[in-house]
């Protein structure tokens, strides 16, 4: 169940009964986009003054009324303030009345009421007295700041709020009424025939609109089929079916991406910075041992040296000793 877009109460009598507002239906078709066919780009509209070419912003847009001679009447926000407005949350049962006189082509737009908190009870009793006496309420509503006239029925165990247009905003035919004077009785008898052959309840689950079905397998197969046109504007591949766990893995990928490169990307740059970092040290302690090596090779001949000195001083004492 969508969430509720109104919270409020049906009064009748003294009986109060708080309920939440949902929209009963939806508009299920096709919708398009103007784009340039080239390329697929959007196609943006201007707000151009007709007058001097201008664009015009939002906060200097009025509304305006045109008069049948072509002349422009402003209104500005304090003149729609003093209109009379009401913004009540209450649905207000006028009269009760019988299904019949109500002409359906006063229904403008269908809402479903649930009972909220206590008002299960008185509810259900308007439930079963719309029922059993087969009559509808007649309500006046206060919605988006505006009085309308509405009717509440019952549907499927379920208390149906429906809009109404104004009778003044019904249209009048604006031709004749045809004449069937000259209607030959047997062609009247045949006519009432075949009406009848025809006759039957009405199941709306039999009935489909093959027009959207055929538009959405169209769209589909130009999709699976790559004829889809990449714009700066596309946030997903075409026909692809995203889970959350793909969008999550690229979430990251993005992240570390704006940061300097993928994520196979970074390991390999982590261990760069590794190398780079063991390759000072490797080359100090070589030096190092080179260094120990030169010295070794120096100490080495001196002590070679002092080892004749003192061999020869002690072969020239001997040589003495013998002499004596």
């Amino acid at each position: 169940m969508p969430r509720a877009i109104w919270k409020g109460a049906v009064s009748f009598g003294l009986v109060s009964v708080p309920v939440k507002l949902y929209a009963a239906t939806e508009s299920k078709d096709v919708t398009f986009r103007q784009v340039h066919a080239k390329d697929g780009g959007r196609i943006r509209y201007q707000r151009l003054c007709s007058l001097d070419g201008e664009e015009v912003e939002y906060a200097d847009i009025a509304k305006g009324y045109q008069t049948e001679d072509g002349e422009m009447v402003i209104l500005t926000d304090e003149d729609m303030a003093e209109l009379p407005s009401k913004s009540s949350r209450e649905i207000s049962v006028e009269k009760f009345v019988p299904v019949e006189q109500v002409d359906p082509m006063l229904f403008e737009k269908s809402y479903y009421l649930e009972p909220e908190g206590t008002g299960a009870k008185p509810y259900a009793l308007l439930r079963e007295a719309l029922q059993d006496a087969d009559r509808m309420a007649l309500v006046t509503v206060s919605l988006r700041n505006r009085m309308s006239l509405a009717v509440l029925r019952v549907r499927d165990d379920v208390i149906v709020m429906q809009t109404m247009m104004w009778p003044d905003e019904i249209r009048s035919p604006d031709f004749a009424s045809v004449d069937t004077s000259d209607a030959k009785p047997a062609e009247v008898k045949m006519a009432k025939m075949l009406v009848e052959t025809l006759a039957g309840d009405f199941a709306p689950d039999e009935y489909e609109d093959d027009y959207r079905e055929a538009l959405e397998a169209l769209v589909t197969a130009k999709v699976e089929g790559g004829e889809v046109k990449r714009t700066p504007e596309s946030t997903k591949s075409g026909g692809e079916v995203v889970d959350l766990l793909a969008a999550l893995q690229r979430s990251v990928d993005a992240a570390k991406s704006a940061r300097g490169g993928s994520a196979d990307e970074a390991a390999s740059a982590e261990d760069d910075e590794d190398d780079e970092d063991e390759k000072p040290a490797t080359r100090k302690s070589a030096a190092k041992k080179q260094a120990t090596k030169k010295t070794a090779a120096k100490k080495a001949p001196a002590k070679k040296a002092a080892a004749k000195k003192t061999a020869k001083k002690t072969a020239s004492k001997k040589q003495a000793k013998k002499a004596s």
